[in-house]
């Protein structure tokens, strides 16, 4: 009886090419995910080095059908100026009111209550961003 062998023994021919395509490949992609990996933090690095200006909406308050008054946290170089732009909305999402509001004060972090003036009863007030004097939109 005489039995029937599909397959080289293992290991007495050296690696197959298959074998060293698969090798290939995982360097490949082992590198091609490491330099994703770097561009992504370049970039995140980079749009949170490049912010002169961010600010943060504490808390809100509907005064009345004319006004909001909005507690803002501003936080910049000390030596950037510049806005940030709050939207109110009535129930229905039409806007009541816009205004920007600048930010000059030589210091780090600002702190202050603004209030915005509306044509209607605002629901929901939006802090639409900042923007430095001379700079992009953050």
């Amino acid at each position: 009886m005489t039995a029937v062998r599909d397959a080289l023994p293992e290991n007495r021919y050296g690696r197959s090419a298959d074998e060293r395509a698969d090798r290939r490949l995982r360097i490949i992609g082992a590198v091609l995910g490491v330099a994703f990996l770097g561009v992504v933090g370049w970039f995140g690095y980079d749009y949170v080095s490049g912010q002169q200006i961010s600010a943060e909406m504490i808390k809100r308050k509907v005064v009345s059908d004319e006004r909001v008054d909005v507690h803002l946290e501003v936080r910049k170089d000390a030596d950037a100026k510049g806005y940030c732009t709050l939207r109110a909305q009535h129930e229905d999402g039409s806007d009541v009111g816009r205004k920007d509001f600048r930010f000059d004060d030589r210091t780090g972090r600002v702190d202050r209550i603004v209030s915005l003036r509306t044509t209607a009863r605002a629901t929901s007030v939006e802090l639409i961003g900042c923007t430095a004097d001379g700079g992009p939109a953050n």
